[in-house]
């Protein structure tokens, strides 16, 4: 993880959504384990991404600011963003997400 910065200038929000992006030119479908304004926390294939590889994430309809990733360790990767997401943008992703898992998990306890 060289290259990992531990300091933090906001808070990361937990969440649990499979995003599409693109690592360089290559199309890769990714869980969002986290976000904040500055970055987030993807888990993909083993080899999706290396250290310094520009990626772009489009979630529903919100596109992420383009990021780079900045440490890769096993399945997990950190993106630092070029820019930052607005924390009203973050709140809204972490309501969605709730909401759909919310939404699944009563769908399969109908079943």
């Amino acid at each position: 993880m060289t290259g990992f910065r531990a300091d933090r200038s906001s808070e990361r929000r937990p969440l649990d959504l499979m995003v599409k992006g693109r690592v360089q030119s290559r199309v890769v479908f990714v869980d969002l384990v986290d976000i904040s304004e500055g970055g987030c926390k993807i888990k993909g294939s083993r080899g999706f991404a290396k250290e310094g590889d520009r990626i772009t994430m489009k979630v529903g309809d919100i596109s992420a600011p383009l990021g780079t990733v900045a440490w890769v360790q096993d399945r997990f990767a950190g993106v630092r963003f070029d820019g930052e997401m607005h924390p009203a943008v973050l709140d809204h992703l972490v309501a969605t997400a709730g909401n759909n898992f919310r939404m699944e998990k009563q769908r399969l306890h109908r079943l």
